[in-house]
C-alpha cells in the first residue's frame, strides 16, 4: 500500500463495500486514504474488535489525523463503544454493510423489520464470499443442507450498487436454486446513497476536530 498522506482523513472501511469505496475516489467526489480490512474478520466478534482497534491506532498518528470507520452497527456489539474511544474517529450512521448502500440511518430496518429476508450486492456475493476462508464452509455445504439453513426466510433482495448484476446473472440463479429462495427484487441503488453517508461522516469528523482543538 502506497504512503497514506498525512492531510487527508482515513477511511478504515469492511472489505465487503471496497469496490463501491474505490468507485467513489475515483470519481474525484471523497478525497480520502482507504483501508480495507478483510471481510472475514466477520465472523469472530473478537478478531474483529482486535483488526479494527489495531487499525484505528495505526492510521490515527495522534489525534490530528481523521478517520472513518465505515462499519455497522449490528456487525460488532460493541461497534459504537470501540470507536467511542478515539476522539479522531467518526463512524457512520448505519446498520450493515447493506444499509450503508441504502445511505444508512436503518433504512434496511425499514425494507426488512422482521429480518426475513436474504440480501445480495456486488461485495456480498457467493463468488465473493468463497474467497475468504472464514465463510467457504458455509457456502459449500450440500444443497440439502443449505436449503435446511435458509428455509425460514422468504427470498432474496439484491441492491445493485455497481450496475454489475446482469454479469452475475448466472451466479444469482445458481445461489437461488441452492438456497430455495426466490429473487423478489432486485433494487438500482448507485453508489449516491452511500456517497452522501460518507461525506456526513466526514462532516461529523470536521466538528469534532475543531471541538479538540478548541481544547
Amino acid at each position: 500500500m502506497s504512503p497514506l498522506i498525512a492531510s487527508k482523513h482515513c477511511i478504515i472501511c469492511c472489505g465487503i463495500l471496497k469496490e463501491e469505496v474505490k468507485r467513489i475516489i475515483e470519481s474525484g467526489s471523497l478525497d480520502v486514504e482507504p483501508l480495507f480490512l478483510d471481510a472475514g474478520l466477520h465472523a469472530d466478534f473478537n478478531e474483529l474488535e482486535e483488526g479494527l482497534t489495531k487499525a484505528i491506532e495505526e492510521q490515527s498518528r495522534g489525534i490530528s489525523r481523521g478517520i472513518v470507520v465505515i462499519y455497522g452497527d449490528y456487525c460488532h456489539p460493541k461497534m459504537k463503544e470501540i470507536v467511542g474511544r478515539y476522539p479522531n474517529v467518526a463512524k457512520v450512521e448505519a446498520a450493515n454493510c447493506i444499509d450503508c448502500l441504502l445511505g444508512g440511518h436503518s433504512m434496511l430496518l425499514k425494507i426488512d423489520p422482521d429480518h426475513v429476508y436474504f440480501y445480495l450486492s456486488p461485495g456480498w456475493m457467493p463468488s465473493k464470499l468463497r474467497q475468504n476462508k472464514r465463510f467457504r464452509g458455509i457456502l459449500d455445504l450440500n444443497e440439502a443442507e443449505t436449503k435446511r439453513q435458509f428455509k425460514k426466510l422468504k427470498g432474496i433482495l439484491i441492491f445493485d450498487s455497481l450496475s454489475n448484476m446482469e454479469e452475475l446473472k448466472k451466479e444469482i440463479e445458481e445461489f437461488s436454486s441452492k438456497t430455495g429462495l426466490p429473487v423478489l427484487k432486485v433494487t438500482q441503488v448507485g453508489l449516491e446513497p452511500f456517497r452522501k453517508l460518507i461525506l456526513e461522516a466526514v462532516a461529523k469528523l470536521e466538528i469534532q476536530k475543531k471541538h479538540l482543538d478548541q481544547h
